[in-house]
């Protein structure tokens, strides 16, 4: 289906059970919702609705919600600024071919002129599934191999996300707070460039805070999480227990090793939050991640080989779940089912046949 989305064009997906909306420019994931919800809920970050009535936080674009950031992730260098390119690549903004629309399954299509690069987009729908299946190539134009960033930058919202009320649960392992030049501009609450184990995080006077809920202090921080290697894939998910909705990930640890941990909690409660998973620990010029090589004995970017497609995949569920879950312990996909394990003990089983 045709539409437009905050104004950008856009295309819709629905399968009877989850409905989701996809922009041609950029190729963002901005709107997933349950068919039977009468309220509509949409669990990622839309800051254009946010931003109603009052000066955009963060400018007209249509990188968010879900959106790719290839090639290039963060801040460019003077010289890339230069030359026109935008702080986490061109893809988010490039306007997408549509090389098929058949309701359940959309794939885009774009070249990226500044890096010399082409990215396809498959998204598609599990039949009477609360499932979408994501599949990405990147193709190299160039003869030469190149080191590049990729993130999915995965970003939900309020009213979904709400102040010591939706959780963050995830796969991590090793964690590291992000090196601050000052505390106060975002304000900080946690400690400059200290090591801790996901979810407990140091601040500033050596306690630790639980990180999977936003705190109720206004703050903007950033750390990044080693995905723990002894699980046969990468997990992420948000919930909230009073909602009883579950939003989830399921990822290739070899294609993103890290997820980063982006807060934007404000004065008010318009809150999002970023869990960022990619080839990188944190969002930084091309030339610093390529020069700190690796962290944890794992690498900082991924290579691109001259005249070359690299592939990635990952699957997105929106879901209720059952009144018990407060907590998720594990995440698994395998035989055509995602079972969703509660640390109490409860379950939730999930067709997934992509």
């Amino acid at each position: 289906m045709i539409t437009t989305h905050q104004d950008f064009p856009a295309r819709i997906l629905s399968n009877g059970q989850v409905k989701a909306t996809i922009l041609t420019v950029g190729a963002s994931l901005v709107s997933l919702e349950l068919a039977d919800d009468p309220d509509r809920l949409n669990p990622l970050w839309d800051p254009q609705q946010i931003a109603a009535g009052r000066p955009h936080p963060f400018g007209r674009t249509p990188g968010y919600g879900h959106f790719v950031c290839v090639d290039g992730f963060g801040q460019v260098s003077p010289e890339e600024r230069r030359a026109g390119l935008p702080m986490h690549g061109e893809a988010h903004r490039q306007a997408y071919e549509v090389r098929e629309n058949s309701g359940t399954t959309l794939t885009l299509a774009a070249e990226l002129p500044l890096v010399q690069e082409a990215l396809t987009r498959k998204y598609r729908l599990g039949k009477d599934e609360n499932v979408l299946y994501v599949e990405s190539a990147l193709e190299n134009l160039m003869a030469f191999d190149r080191p590049i960033n990729w993130a999915e930058h995965a970003t939900i919202g309020a009213p979904f996300l709400e102040r010591s009320m939706t959780v963050v649960d995830m796969s991590a392992s090793r964690a590291k707070t992000r090196q601050w030049t000052t505390q106060q501009e975002p304000p900080h609450r946690l400690a400059s460039s200290k090591e801790f184990t996901w979810p407990l995080a140091p601040v500033l006077n050596g306690n630790l805070i639980d990180l999977r809920a936003a705190g109720r202090v206004p703050s903007g921080d950033h750390n990044t999480c080693l995905m723990d290697p002894t699980q046969p894939h990468s997990w992420i998910t948000f919930l909230h227990p009073v909602r009883r909705l579950l939003l989830g990930y399921v990822f290739e640890r070899e294609d993103f090793p890290w997820v980063q941990n982006w807060e934007y909690y404000p004065v008010d409660d318009q809150l999002a939050r970023g869990m960022e998973f990619s080839t990188m620990p944190f969002d930084i010029p091309r030339r610093d991640a390529i020069q700190a090589n690796a962290l944890f004995g794992t690498s900082t970017y991924r290579w691109l080989p001259a005249r070359s497609t690299i592939t990635t995949r990952f699957l997105v569920f929106w879901t209720r779940t059952p009144i018990s879950f407060t907590r998720i312990a594990d995440v698994s996909h395998a035989k055509g089912v995602i079972t969703v394990r509660d640390s109490s003990g409860a379950t939730l089983e999930l067709p997934a046949s992509g």
